[in-house]
C-alpha cells in the first residue's frame, strides 16, 4: 500500500541568548538595556511629575485666547475705530495705565509694615489686571494680591486685612475726588438721564436695605461667624492703626489710592481727544468716575458690562454724541484692558511658575 506522506510542522525557534561578546561583560549589557531605556522612563517620570503650578500658569492665557475668540466681532469694531484716532493721544492713555499700575503697586505696599520686593510688586499689579477680568469685583486681582502677601510673608489674617484697607482707602478716595471735582464743576454732568428716577431709585434703595438687612440677619443669628467677623474688625482696626503711625505707609496708602483713579480718568480723558469727542477733559473725568462708582453697585468680571454702559451713559450726561460715547468706551476698553490682556496673562503665568505667586 502506498503511504500517505506525514504532515512536516515547521516551528520557528527563538535563539537563546547566548555568551557575551568578546570584551563585553554582563555588567556593561545591563547597562545599555538601562541607557536604552531611560529615555522612555524619563518621559514617563516628567509627565507624572508635571508640577500643578505650570499647568496653572497656564490657565490664564488660555482663558484669554478663548475670551478673545468669543469677542472678535466686538475687538474689530474698536480697532477699526482706534485705526482713524490720533496715536499720540492713545499713547498717552497707555501711558496713564502702566502709571496706575505703579500707583496701585504704591498703595499696595501702604497696607502693609513689611517691605515688598518693588519689581515683583509692579509685576503682580500688571498681572492681575488679566486675573480682574476673569472674576467678578475684582475678587481676582484680590486673589493675586492676596497670594503674593502671602508668598511674602504676611499672615493671612494680616494679609486679608491689608485687602479690606486697601478697597476702604481706594473707594473712599475715587468718592471724595468724584465729589470735589462735581463741587467745582457743577454743571459737567447732566443728571437727568445719568441717574434713576421715580421707581429706579426705590428699586435701588430697596436692593440695598435687603442686602444690608441680610448681612445684618445673618451676623446676629449665627454665632461663631459674628465672633470671627469681631475679630476680624478688631485686628483689622489694630493694624490700621500701626500703618497710620508711620507716615511713609499713610503717604504710600493714601497717595497712590488717590493718584489711581485720577490717572485712570486722565486715561479715558486722553482716549476722548484721541477720537475727537466733543467733550471737555474734566467732565470726561467726571463721566469717567462717576460711571465706575455707579458700576461697583453691579460687580461683573472686569466691570465689563457694568462699567462700559454706566460710562457710555455718563459720558452722553456731559453733553457726548451716543454713537461717538459708544465708540469712546470700546476704544478705552481696548486701550486699557484687553490691549494689555495677554502680556498680563503671560506675566501671570510667569509668575505663577517661578513661585512668585
Amino acid at each position: 500500500m502506498p503511504r500517505t506522506p506525514a504532515r512536516v510542522r515547521r516551528r520557528t525557534r527563538v535563539p537563546a541568548p547566548g555568551p557575551p561578546a568578546a570584551g563585553t561583560s554582563s555588567a556593561d549589557t545591563a547597562a545599555e538595556e538601562e541607557a536604552h531605556d531611560q529615555p522612555g522612563r524619563a518621559g514617563r517620570a516628567l509627565w507624572r511629575r508635571l508640577p500643578l503650578r505650570t499647568a496653572a500658569g497656564l490657565v490664564p492665557a488660555v482663558l484669554v485666547g478663548v475670551w478673545a475668540l468669543a469677542h472678535r466681532s466686538l475687538m474689530a469694531s474698536g480697532v477699526h475705530d482706534l485705526v482713524a484716532a490720533d496715536p499720540g493721544w492713545l499713547l498717552a492713555a497707555l501711558a496713564c495705565t502702566g502709571l496706575g499700575w505703579a500707583a496701585n503697586s504704591v498703595a499696595r505696599q501702604g497696607t502693609v509694615l513689611e517691605p515688598l520686593p518693588r519689581l515683583p510688586l509692579l509685576a503682580t499689579q500688571f498681572a492681575a489686571t488679566a486675573a480682574g477680568q476673569l472674576a467678578p469685583a475684582g475678587l481676582g486681582a484680590s486673589a493675586v494680591n492676596l497670594r503674593f502677601l502671602r508668598v511674602n510673608g504676611v499672615p493671612l489674617a494680616r494679609a486679608t486685612a491689608a485687602l479690606a484697607l486697601y478697597s476702604l482707602a481706594e473707594s473712599c478716595c475715587r468718592v471724595g475726588l468724584l465729589l470735589v471735582l462735581l463741587a467745582a464743576n457743577p454743571h459737567a454732568l447732566h443728571a437727568k438721564g445719568l441717574l434713576p428716577d421715580g421707581d429706579g431709585l426705590l428699586l435701588l434703595a430697596a436692593a440695598a436695605a435687603a442686602v444690608t438687612a441680610a448681612a445684618v440677619l445673618t451676623l446676629v443669628l449665627a454665632g461663631s461667624l459674628r465672633r470671627a467677623a469681631a475679630g476680624f474688625v478688631t485686628d483689622a482696626l489694630a493694624d490700621a492703626r500701626t500703618l497710620h503711625a508711620r507716615p511713609e505707609r499713610a503717604l504710600a496708602l493714601w497717595g497712590g489710592s488717590l493718584v489711581f483713579p485720577l490717572i485712570q480718568a486722565a486715561s479715558m480723558a486722553a482716549v476722548a481727544r484721541a477720537l475727537d469727542l466733543p467733550v471737555a477733559p474734566v467732565p470726561v473725568a467726571l463721566a469717567y468716575l462717576a460711571a465706575t462708582c455707579a458700576a461697583a453697585l453691579v460687580p461683573t468680571p472686569g466691570g465689563i458690562g457694568s462699567v462700559d454702559a454706566a460710562l457710555a451713559v455718563a459720558l452722553v450726561a456731559a453733553g457726548a454724541p451716543t454713537g461717538a460715547a459708544a465708540s469712546a468706551v470700546l476704544a478705552f476698553r481696548i486701550v486699557t484692558v484687553w490691549l494689555p490682556l495677554l502680556p498680563a496673562a503671560l506675566t501671570l503665568s510667569a509668575l505663577i511658575r517661578r513661585k512668585v505667586l
